[in-house]
């Protein structure tokens, strides 16, 4: 038996993976996934990668691209969630701010260097047109460091998908103030280097039975329900971000996905144009 460990949000998109390794359709191709929950996102799972307390992970296309490019040593096996993710821009609830263009030059939660939540405030800043140069972080670790920071007014702004922040908009923990959706992918599966060359043709097949198990999902009649529960989000909100979600209906790594990644990390300097060069080798 293959015995793999594998990290992801404990959020509503990683249900399938939840569903199939409960159901034990993994162990039919003879392997045995471990999850571990990353509630720090993106970022973790980067570290995690790195030194080797995971070996797959469910993490944001741009993060992860960010970081291969810069070394580390892991490989996009398949697009994930082909759909944009909506990131909501939430403030303090007792402050002013009321559109994020009153967030120019002001504090920015970011759970870590790399996360989605870090690099997703240069594509707004993109939008608003401020200068990138003046973007101030504060590095919180997770949602629940973002929330404190905006309760307490340590940072003043905080991109987090915004599904899952909704119960705590409800709860005036902070204010939504907008959104930012991600012009590409929003979710790919990576594998170390290591256990790509060393289980290939199996992870290929962990793919596909992923890939079958979101379909089904997306089809159950008592999806709605589950995720719900399990994710504790109001049923009108799963059956709209049902309607929004795409997962890939199988193994995909069709390279002009990666290219508007690429374009916004140079754009907004986030990496360096030599480590750029044969992208789509380096990534895949």
């Amino acid at each position: 038996m293959i015995r793999l460990k594998i990290g992801g949000v404990p959020e509503h998109f990683n249900l399938p993976w939840r569903l199939a390794i409960e159901e034990g359709s993994f162990e039919k191709i003879n392997m045995k996934l471990h999850w571990s929950d990353m509630p720090g996102g993106t970022g973790q799972m980067i570290r995690g990668l790195e030194s080797e307390s995971i070996d797959i992970a469910v993490l944001l296309t741009e993060g992860v691209s960010k970081a291969i490019l810069e070394g580390l040593p892991a490989k996009i096996l398949s697009y994930y969630v082909t759909s944009p993710l909506r990131w909501g821009i939430h403030v303090p609830f007792k402050s002013n701010i009321e559109t994020p263009a009153d967030l120019n030059k002001k504090t920015f939660a970011i759970s870590r260097e790399g996360s989605g939540s870090h690099l997703m405030t240069y594509v707004e800043a993109e939008k608003q047109k401020w200068d990138i140069n003046s973007l101030k972080f504060r590095v919180v670790g997770d949602l629940y460091g973002g929330l404190w920071s905006l309760e307490n007014n340590k940072a003043q702004g905080f991109l987090w998908e915004k599904y899952t922040t909704n119960p705590f908009v409800k709860q005036n923990k902070c204010k939504f103030i907008g959104e930012v959706v991600t012009p590409w992918p929003c979710f790919v599966i990576v594998a170390s280097e290591k256990i790509k060359k060393q289980y290939e043709k199996e992870l290929f097949e962990m793919i596909q039975i992923v890939c079958k198990r979101a379909a089904k999902l997306k089809k159950d009649p008592e999806a709605i329900e589950k995720l719900s529960w399990r994710y504790h989000l109001e049923k009108q909100e799963v059956k709209n971000w049902l309607k929004e979600t795409e997962w890939a209906e199988e193994k995909n790594t069709e390279p002009k996905h990666i290219d508007s990644v690429i374009s916004f990390l140079l754009k907004a300097n986030l990496i360096k144009k030599e480590n750029s060069k044969d992208y789509l080798k380096k990534l895949f």
